[in-house]
This record gives structure tokens, C-alpha cells and sequence, in this order.
């Protein structure tokens, strides 16, 4: 059982103009956890970090901190930093009077700051950079410039704002592991919003799926990605082949006038549903042991694997799999009953 939340979200709701962007949202954000806010641009998350940080205001509803209401604090006054998209730091101060800015602020003295800066800087990576002008670093390095600067208040709660998102391709992934890294080290909570599935999924140890100011799902990433609850979770995050259905009964299910075998209870007989089969969930056998015989129809090399798009008597399946086949290659398909999961019509 997880100990009691650090931050309450209780039936949040938030308009801008005549727009509504959060609908009644509840939401719980524990100690020491790497909370992802995920989905579309537009779908609530980054109203809902301005909330929690303190710079808009809900419309209706509870923000708690440690079970104190917090909703009309200004940003200030609350437990919480945030790093933003574009990192907001001082360009006519150096690295080191960056970091120490709001040590300043609070008063402490030359030696205090000096140490918790010498501290924070070999943290991030960036012992020795400490007199370069931070126009003149990289963006992982101003990212990371940023995050010294928050941590060094320490908040609570660290808030950020898509982070990555103005990075290449490789130094996002590289700064992924650093930032998962970090949050461990310093052992606080971290909310991170982003509309990358691929980060939500390495970093997190919660993802809260959004859509349309309505949350979709709250889950560990292997639950939201093997045991999708909604249609819009399914094709959000990751592929998916989205098939209608029938459960016959428990742990049977029928689609593509085939009965498979699966693990899914407590849905009515004979009640109409959808299922999901991840790409790579669909094995590739000899044809005299198949359930689905096809042909392939196009393929793609992805790197680690090819995508081929099979067309059967029913409809075309996206497949995936390390092996080399051509087109217009007649394969066959199956399914362990554990690679398919099936969810109620959305």
C-alpha cells in the first residue's frame, strides 16, 4: 500500500474562455514518485503543472499539499520548482550565479552557497563549468543548468514542463537516464509533462494518460501498455491492432470468426468488445500451425525489426519480428493467450 499522497488533485476543473481544458480531475502524486502527465497537445496536462506550481488558478475543486488546500497559494509560497520548456535562465549570469540565485534570495552566506552550488553542479555533470556563460552551453547543458537551479531550493516536488523537447533525438534519450537518475539521487517527487509516449515509458514509475481534460488511465508503464483500458490509450500509446470482438466467456474470446484463448475475466457472455494486439505480440509460424494464414503485403525495416503489413480473409495486421520475408510471401499467424487483451467498447 502507498503511503499518503503528497499532492491531492480533488475534482479539478478549469476553463479559458469558453474552453473547458480540465473536467473534474482527481488525482493523487506520492512521495519520492516519477509522475508522468502525458497525452495530446491540449489535453489538460501542462494546465494541470501550472495548477500544482501555483500559476493558474482552478475554476473549482482542491489542490492539497500534505492535506493542506494550497489552490489560491501563489507559486512562491509553495514547496514546488519548476524547470520549463525553454529553461528561463539568467543570460547575464554565469553558470554558478545561476544555481545560486535563490540561495541568494533566501539570505544564506558565501560559504553555504558555495557548497550547496559545488554540490548541485557535480550532480547534474557539470563540475568545472561553473564561470561559463550559459549562452554558451548546449542545450543539455542548459537543461541541466536549470534543473541544479531548481533542486537547490529543495522543493518537495519538482515540476517539469516538457524539458526535452527542444533536444535532439539522441541527447533527449541520454538526458531521459540522466533525469530518472537524478530524481533517485535526490529522492523527491518529479511530475513531468510530455506528449512523448516513448518518454513517459522509460522514466516513469506512474503515467496518467490524458485526453480532452479527462483522465484515460492512471498505471505502472507496463499496465498502460499491456492492459489499455480505453480505445485512445490502446493507439496512443504505442501500435496496436484495435479488432472487434465478442467474449463468448471467460478467458474465450471471438474475433475474426476465430475463438482464441486468453486470460481476461469478468466481462458478460457473449458481450461485444475490443481487442488490442501489439505488433510484436503476433508470432510468425509454419502455415499447418496457424490460425491466421496471410500475405504479406508491404514491409519496412525499422533497425531491430520489420514491419510487414499482412493481409488475411478478414482485414490487414500490422506484424512485427526480427525475421527477413518478402512480399507477397504467404505467412501464418498466432497469438499467446496473454498477448491479447481485450477491453470494453469505449
Amino acid at each position: 500500500m502507498k503511503d499518503k499522497p503528497i499532492i491531492e488533485l480533488r475534482d479539478i476543473s478549469k476553463t479559458f474562455g469558453d474552453q473547458q481544458v480540465l473536467r473534474g480531475i482527481d488525482l493523487d502524486i506520492y512521495e519520492n514518485e516519477f509522475l508522468t502527465l502525458l497525452g495530446p497537445s491540449g489535453c489538460g496536462k501542462t494546465t494541470i503543472l501550472r495548477i500544482i506550481g501555483g500559476f493558474e488558478e482552478p475554476d473549482s475543486g482542491k489542490v492539497l499539499f500534505n492535506g493542506i488546500n494550497i489552490a489560491k497559494l501563489p507559486p512562491y509560497k509553495r514547496e514546488v520548482n519548476t524547470v520549463f520548456q525553454k529553461y528561463a535562465l539568467f543570460p547575464f549570469l554565469n553558470v554558478y550565479d545561476n544555481v545560486a540565485f535563490g540561495l541568494r534570495l533566501k539570505g544564506m552566506t558565501d560559504e553555504i552557497i558555495d557548497k550547496k552550488v559545488s554540490q548541485m553542479l557535480s550532480m547534474v555533470g557539470l563540475s568545472g563549468y561553473e564561470n561559463r556563460d550559459v549562452s554558451r552551453l548546449s542545450g543539455g547543458q542548459q537543461q541541466r543548468v536549470a534543473i541544479a537551479r531548481a533542486l537547490i531550493n529543495e522543493p518537495k516536488v519538482l515540476l517539469l514542463d516538457e524539458p526535452l523537447g527542444a533536444l535532439d533525438a539522441k541527447l533527449r534519450k541520454d538526458m531521459q537516464i540522466e533525469l530518472k537518475k537524478i530524481q533517485k539521487e535526490v529522492g523527491i517527487t518529479f511530475v513531468f509533462v510530455t506528449h512523448d509516449q516513448e518518454e513517459a515509458l522509460s522514466m516513469s514509475d506512474t503515467i496518467v494518460v490524458l485526453n480532452d481534460g479527462v483522465i484515460q488511465q492512471i498505471g505502472t508503464p507496463i499496465d498502460i501498455y499491456n492492459e489499455p483500458e480505453k480505445r485512445f490509450v490502446a493507439e496512443f500509446i504505442g501500435e496496436s491492432n484495435i479488432i472487434s470482438g465478442n467474449m463468448i466467456q471467460d478467458c474465450l474470446v471471438r474475433f475474426d470468426d476465430i475463438d482464441w484463448e486468453c486470460v481476461d475475466k469478468g466481462f458478460r457472455p457473449n458481450e461485444e468488445i475490443e481487442v488490442v494486439l501489439r505488433p510484436e505480440d503476433m508470432d510468425v509460424v509454419p502455415l499447418d500451425k496457424a490460425k491466421l494464414h496471410g500475405k504479406i503485403v508491404s514491409k519496412v525495416f525499422m533497425g531491430v525489426h520489420y514491419e510487414y503489413f499482412v493481409e488475411t480473409k478478414y482485414r490487414d495486421y500490422k506484424v512485427h519480428t526480427t525475421e527477413n520475408y518478402q512480399v507477397g510471401s504467404e505467412i501464418g499467424l498466432t497469438i499467446d493467450p496473454y498477448d491479447i487483451q481485450v477491453m470494453h467498447l469505449s
